[in-house]
């Protein structure tokens, strides 16, 4: 792979491109689902092939292919060039990017049980087993599950002179049962929604979450919905569960904070933002005790967002996105961080694939955890509505205006949570939401969530991403009715 990636780049130089990175990857996943105790999807497939990115002429140009000879990646980085040059010919300004050092280092994701080397009979039949363990309960009309499993190798070499093998695996779960009853669907996931959990992780991540033990009560819990009173309309105080938080974390800090979007220079899939650059340093994103991090170390946990460099080459780092409220940095690359006066690329350019140009991608975004046990939480609430497990959300182009709903909510009073509500949701404008938020739970109750399928781009790349988040309070929320943005 180190001589294919080492020529194209010599091509592209005799091409006449100042700048060249390519990565050579090869993929590899894995998915099985089951629907009411039949199976769904039993899929498997690799892929392999080169993608480099040029500088030339002041433009950019990328170019990528399967053929993996000598005479192959020869011709893609020759086109590579071509395209740049081409480029050229419309550019507003000459591409300039902070300086980066030359890596040379491998790297490999922890896990203790390579998934691949799990039998599909026995993964299958665990789905299976917790299909059936949903249909017991009366009243549930649909049952699905889910597996899927991700190997991703890439070798990474620069025209600085960087050479930098990395190996992720990833894996992740979920189950699901829908009642319908009427014209009315009730819906419990476990461990979270669309997919479940997903982490950098083994088949060890299967087996923690226990799917058989809880199947039946997300079964129960889907049936008993229908007879539970509605989410009540009201302003007053919300509590949200981990998972929940970690979605509204993505949709409202995440894509806002990607800065090829407040440029104006990407656009797809979700909007701009309102974080424009006067903004930084001053504007006040929430209350002092909101504190949101970037963070793509492993230390920071197994997440989507995790790796030890990204696909510039530009080693995983954490940064600062609110601190103490006051919001204070952007997901930047090489090139964006020149154009804003940056010193260093914030590191989160990432690629789907190798027929991919990476972009600016959200890496682990968390919000750190606070001092509140959660049952002193709970027992502190004298009239709030907790929400929890994800059904939909709908937000505006600029991040800034937002719906959510959840599966699941409980009514608190006098401290205790005290019965079963349904179809709850809130709304907000994304600073007085979490201007709103007084207590945050302690690393006790801290997860990090993976979000698998985050769509970005044109054509369009989805990616994993991470958001560490643990249960929160917030005050004054419109609740049990969509904002009216008034």
């Amino acid at each position: 792979m180190w001589d294919l990636a080492t020529h194209s780049l010599d091509v592209a130089k005799l091409r006449g491109a100042s700048y060249a990175d390519v990565r050579v990857m090869h993929l590899r996943q894995r998915d099985l689902t089951t629907k009411n105790g039949q199976v769904g999807t039993l899929a498997q497939s690799e892929s392999t092939g080169l993608g480099i990115r040029v500088l030339a002429g002041g433009a950019w140009g990328f170019a990528s292919t399967d053929r993996l000879t000598r005479d192959g990646v020869a011709a893609c980085a020759a086109h590579a060039v071509s395209i740049a040059k081409a480029s050229a010919l419309a550019k507003r300004r000459d591409v300039s990017m902070v300086p980066e050092a030359a890596f040379i280092d491998s790297w490999q994701s922890p896990f203790q049980k390579d998934p691949f080397e799990i039998p599909l009979e026995s993964q299958l039949a665990l789905l299976l087993a917790a299909d059936a363990e949903m249909r017991r309960s009366k009243g549930v009309t649909l049952t699905e599950t889910d597996m899927q499993f991700r190997s991703i190798d890439s070798w990474f070499a620069s025209s600085l002179g960087s050479r930098i093998h990395q190996r992720k695996i990833i894996s992740g779960c979920g189950i699901v049962a829908t009642a319908f009853q009427g014209d009315e669907i009730q819906k419990r996931s476990y461990p979270n929604s669309f997919g479940g959990q997903h982490v950098l992780a083994g088949y060890e991540l299967i087996e923690s979450l226990d799917l058989l033990k809880h199947a039946p009560r997300v079964g129960e819990e889907a049936a008993a919905l229908h007879s539970a009173a509605q989410c009540p309309r009201l302003t007053g105080t919300l509590l949200l569960g981990g998972s929940q938080l970690g979605l509204q974390i993505h949709e409202s800090v995440g894509h806002p904070i990607e800065l090829d979007r407040v440029l104006g220079e990407e656009a797809n899939f979700a909007g701009t933002s309102f974080l424009t650059l006067e903004k930084l340093h001053k504007l006040r994103y929430g209350s002092d005790i909101v504190n949101v991090v970037a963070d793509a170390r492993i230390a920071h946990g197994p997440g989507l967002g995790s790796f030890a460099y990204d696909d510039e080459g530009v080693p995983a780092q954490c940064t600062d996105i609110i601190k103490d409220g006051i919001f204070r940095g952007y997901l930047s690359n090489r090139e964006t961080a020149k154009l804003i006066g940056l010193e260093r690329s914030s590191g989160t350019m990432r690629t789907e694939s190798w027929n991919r140009l990476p972009i600016i991608r959200m890496t682990n975004i968390s919000l750190k955890p606070g001092e509140w046990a959660y049952d002193d939480l709970i027992s502190d609430t004298d009239d709030g509505i907790l929400m929890d497990t994800n059904k939909s959300w709908s937000i505006d182009d600029r991040r800034y205006q937002f719906q959510f709903s959840t599966e699941i909510g409980w009514e608190i009073k006098g401290g205790k949570k005290v019965r079963m509500l349904k179809n709850p949701s809130y709304g907000g404008i994304t600073t007085e939401f979490w201007n709103s938020c007084d207590a945050i739970c302690s690393a006790k109750d801290w997860a990090l969530w993976g979000t698998p399928n985050c769509g970005k781009g044109q054509p369009m790349q989805t990616m994993g991403t991470g958001h560490g988040a643990s249960p929160a309070r917030f005050r004054n929320v419109q609740i049990g009715t969509a904002f009216s943005g008034q």
